[in-house]
């Protein structure tokens, strides 16, 4: 088991153990284009806005920063690309291994198993308390997204979930790579609309023509999967690629930086934190509207989950 950072909600010594939740995945709903291609953008650098003010304090204040040269991948990681890199290498990701009972004082030995956080939400719990959406699932992995039972069969094009960090950063490293920092993430994801509310400008997303792979309807009950795909991941590049030809900077995953936490709070389990970017498909309007490029959020610190994945940028 592992303590994760859910809106301070989920505690290690309260949340429990949870058996595989269901793993029928709805079928989606429209259909998805060809593969977006592989490879890397490269990006000129410069000055823009990083932040915005006034949807979430933590985005601001927006200021002028300066980002040199980079590539970046054009879609996220997925299981297929992460596959061929532990086939190579033999890497153990966080969540399948045994926890070390020293970082948890107090908890007992027979809960410390290989675990991950998944996603069950409110209509599996009946309860609209945030905490109890998720469940620390024993045996969930990235090669068992939902735990035991689950697999990768048609997911290969998905983006590797199930990840944390330091996984993210083994991978990138293994390429030559690095993760992002907030400043490239958010200026790969502006695509040269410097200021805009969206990564495609100001016009709210419209359902008749879905841009990303988010939550359309009032999270957590109801999600219509006018975007094709419901409470799910989506394959990478399903949607229109941005006017920097990269996909998915909008929902679908949240995604890995290299950067810290932080939001002048006193240090704590958030300061302890990296910051993820861009949403995913449990961003609603209702609820989180982070599906913009200002947007920021602490990752969980020491597990992967469901909805949190990564791409890699090089530098130079």
């Amino acid at each position: 088991m592992r303590l994760a950072v859910l809106a301070g909600a989920l505690m290690l010594a309260a949340c429990g153990r949870a058996p595989a939740p269901a793993v029928a995945l709805a079928e989606p709903t429209r259909a998805c284009p060809s593969p977006a291609p592989e490879g890397e953008v490269r990006l000129p650098g410069g000055s823009f806005t990083l932040g915005a003010a006034g949807t979430h304090d933590e985005e601001g204040p927006p200021r002028v920063v300066t980002v040199a040269p980079f590539s970046i991948d054009r879609t996220e990681v997925t299981n297929a690309q992460f596959a061929a890199f532990v086939e190579a290498t033999g890497y153990v990701t966080l969540a399948e291994r045994q926890p070390d009972p020293a970082l948890y004082p107090g908890v007992p030995a027979d809960k410390l198993k290989p675990s991950s956080l998944v996603f069950v939400g409110v209509g599996a719990l009946g309860s609209g308390d945030p905490s109890l959406w998720w469940r620390i699932v024993d045996g969930a992995s990235w090669k068992n997204p939902e735990g035991p039972g689950s697999d990768l069969t048609g997911r290969e094009r998905h983006p590797v979930v199930q990840v944390a960090f330091e996984d993210a950063l083994a991978y990138a490293r293994w390429k030559g790579r690095d993760l992002p920092t907030e400043a490239e993430w958010e200026y790969a994801a502006r695509a040269g609309l410097d200021g805009k509310r969206y990564e495609w400008g100001d016009a709210r997303p419209d359902p008749r023509a879905p841009r990303a792979n988010t939550w359309q309807g009032v999270f957590p009950a109801v999600d219509t999967a006018d975007d094709g795909y419901r409470a799910r991941t989506a394959p990478v590049g399903c949607y229109q690629p941005s006017a920097y030809g990269l996909s998915d900077m909008t929902g679908n995953v949240w995604e890995w930086t290299s950067d810290w936490y932080a939001d002048g709070r006193p240090e704590g389990d958030r300061g302890r934190s990296h910051l993820i970017k861009g949403g995913s498909f449990l961003c609603a309007d209702n609820f989180c509207f982070r599906y913009r490029p200002s947007a920021r959020q602490p990752g969980p610190p020491d597990t992967g989950s469901s909805h949190v994945g990564f791409r890699t940028v090089k530098r130079g």
